[in-house]
């Protein structure tokens, strides 16, 4: 009997349809992906190349003074693309990956990004992750909606039921038949994403197409319920896609607008406006005062005294770390409203699967929120030990050519590669589980009363 019903399950247009559908999606997101990392990656070997020349050709024309040829030259740090990035682009195709800083005033450096087309903002990237998290539930929908009431409909159910003994089985057995195919397509896609993206065989790689296959036994958990209430089909289809519509659109957009009006980030503004005041208005205050509060910041190097009433490259580097330090307080909260907002998401993730799956595959390819804000952490850091290793140079007046220009490379930032298994599966095998016995309790009682 099962055998007979998968063939004609296979045979039927829609089916064939449908799984062609996440196919070609599928395949076509794989390929956008790999230009997408593709084209990061080139950025990345096209800033190393030019490190090195933009260091050699400053070093030419500004020989005489170290502190003017600091005032140009910029040092890279660069957030490499994740293997994974390929299967979801997430935010990392807003948010830079290379970031090339002066020693000068950070704050006026770190939120620079890069020009995009906003016609292709707009439309955004289509991406595996997309394809799993949109399309693949309403194949799910398409196929399963009217597995029971199809064949009352149909009036094939009460011979199908005698013959099988067993309907609550026959009914597991119909699900686990449109489960296995559309896990099936899964599998297909990710064995090509292997091949085309490259992947390599890693415990990341392996913590996706869990997570992917949780989340699409969760949808088939979902349908089971409300195949479950032994409705029509039209009244299933219906509050599927109900179901569809509050889990991928709804409830993202109110969690999104509930974490921007709980955490604000009117620091945004105010950090710019306080480092760029704080940076400008030091050409009208007196020299010592900006040293004095120089000095507080870096008391190690308060033995080079006082500058004197020309203009001095000592003056000029206090002055730059004052707009920084001015702005000191609206960028810690700017970060903290952000910090916060991240570990919000995460937390409210746990209860919508749909944001869940989202959350942890943007994590586990590096490229979401929580990436972001720790390669910014580490550009900060960046920048200050530059800083910390070019003063005593360009306060000493250190001669250009004493200092080997050619160390200094293109940094690569590493973030955690850990994996906390735990919060990554944990709300949706619990979700998945919570409907299926939903769906087993309902449709036992459901067949009892009809029996």
């Amino acid at each position: 009997m099962i055998q007979l019903a998968f063939r004609n399950f296979i045979r039927s247009r829609s089916v064939m349809a449908g799984l062609l559908l996440l196919l070609v999606a599928g395949i076509i997101s794989l390929f956008i992906g790999r230009q997408f990392v593709e084209r990061q990656q080139q950025h990345i070997a096209d800033v190393t190349a030019w490190q090195q020349e933009h260091i050699d050709h400053n070093v030419k024309y500004f020989d005489k003074e170290t502190g003017l040829l600091l005032y140009y030259l910029r040092f890279t740090l660069a957030n490499p693309t994740h293997p994974l990035n390929g299967l979801s682009i997430g935010q990392r195709d807003v948010n830079p990956s290379v970031k090339s800083l002066t020693i000068r005033n950070l704050e006026a450096q770190q939120y620079d990004t890069e020009m995009y087309n906003p016609t292709n903002l707009l439309l955004g990237n289509l991406d595996l992750s997309f394809v799993l998290i949109y399309l693949f539930p309403l194949v799910i929908i398409g196929l399963t909606y009217n597995t029971l009431s199809g064949e009352k409909e149909n009036g094939t159910w009460p011979l199908l039921s005698l013959q099988s003994g067993k309907p609550g089985k026959l009914i597991l057995q119909l699900f686990a038949l449109r489960g296995a195919v559309i896990l099936g397509v899964f599998v297909v896609l990710m064995m090509a994403a292997v091949w085309i993206l490259a992947l390599p065989i890693s415990s990341g790689l392996w913590a996706f197409v869990l997570v992917g296959g949780l989340y699409l036994f969760f949808w088939l958990a979902v349908s089971g319920w409300v195949v479950s209430w032994q409705r029509s089909s039209p009244v299933n289809a219906i509050s599927l896609l109900a179901i569809w519509v509050i889990l991928t659109m709804v409830a993202p957009a109110v969690i999104n607008n509930f974490l921007i009006n709980k955490y604000p980030t009117p620091e945004a503004l105010n950090t710019a406006v306080e480092q760029r005041k704080g940076y400008h208005e030091k050409w009208d205050v007196e020299k010592s005062v900006t040293m004095a509060r120089f000095y507080k910041h870096y008391p190690q190097f308060a033995h080079y005294g006082q500058p004197g009433e020309a203009f001095n490259w000592l003056w000029y580097y206090a002055m730059q770390q004052m707009g920084d330090d001015d702005a000191q307080q609206a960028s810690a909260q700017l970060k903290e409203k952000l910090h916060q907002r991240e570990k919000a998401g995460a937390w409210i993730s746990w209860f919508v699967p749909t944001l869940h799956t989202q959350w942890q595959m943007n994590d586990l390819a590096h490229s979401g929120l929580g990436n972001h804000l720790q390669y910014q952490d580490s550009a900060a850091r960046f920048h200050e030990q530059h800083r910390l290793f070019f003063y005593p140079k360009i306060f000493s007046n250190t001669p250009v050519k004493e200092i080997d220009w050619h160390s200094f490379r293109v940094a690569r930032f590493s973030g955690p590669k850990d994996i906390s298994w735990l919060r990554l599966l944990l709300p949706l095998v619990m979700s998945a589980i919570l409907l299926s016995l939903l769906s087993l309790f309902n449709g036992r009682n459901q067949f009892v009363q009809s029996n």
